[in-house]
């Protein structure tokens, strides 16, 4: 297969590269980032483009599946605007055009409690993304739902003393269908997932992620 990421400087966007690059059911791996990563290996194809005008590349994005793990938080961003132009306007546009060139499979990283009618602004970014490419019909759409992500190196503070928390619940009973996944174990996943699940959609909660295809 010929695979396509989007977000792939992320921290699972970063680990799903190497994953699919490692897997000898990928032939060639193509990434669309701002700056060159300077990851070196002979199945990957880099494509350095303006992100602000994506349908300039339209004929890079063919293949056979595109992964989708653009996100950032608000702080990040600097502002909502901003933050909806990277977490729906560059994946839906990149879902748009793989379609109009026949890209079969969408494989979405999205997130626990997403829904167009959220009354949480990320929750709902994600839910009105989920719901675009839904409506571009490709043949195989795969989404993720993860909840709280245990980053390697992560400097969200925020997000660091939640992982805590919730381990330290979780180790006495609590909460356990909220347990903090590694970013490598979802990148795993990711990549596996084409491969193993059939046509139409399939909607991974995060409570089913840890069990998906061991």
């Amino acid at each position: 297969m010929k695979a396509m990421v989007i977000g792939a400087t992320g921290s699972t966007g970063e680990l799903l590269v190497d994953k699919l690059l490692a897997d000898n059911n990928y032939s060639n791996v193509t990434i669309f980032v701002r700056r060159s990563t300077g990851k070196q290996h002979s199945k990957l194809i880099e494509q350095i483009i303006d992100f602000s005008n994506i349908e300039t590349y339209k004929d890079l994005i063919v293949g056979d599946v595109i992964f989708s793990c653009l996100g950032t938080t608000l702080k990040a961003a600097g502002s909502k605007e901003n933050q909806l132009k990277i977490d729906f306007d560059i994946p839906a546009t990149f879902a748009k055009l793989a379609r109009e060139n026949n890209v079969p499979a969408f494989v979405l990283l999205s997130a626990y409690g997403a829904s167009s009618k959220s009354k949480v602004f990320y929750s709902q970014i994600k839910g009105k993304l989920e719901d675009s490419i839904a409506e571009l019909n490709f043949e195989k759409y795969i989404i993720f739902r993860p909840g709280l992500l245990v980053r390697k190196g992560s400097d969200r503070f925020g997000e660091n003393i939640m992982v805590h928390v919730l381990k330290m619940v979780n180790a006495i009973g609590l909460f356990r269908k909220f347990k903090p996944m590694p970013t490598s174990l979802l990148a795993k996943k990711l990549a596996k997932a084409p491969r193993v699940l059939p046509n139409g959609t399939s909607i991974i909660e995060l409570h089913k992620i840890f069990n998906f295809a061991k």
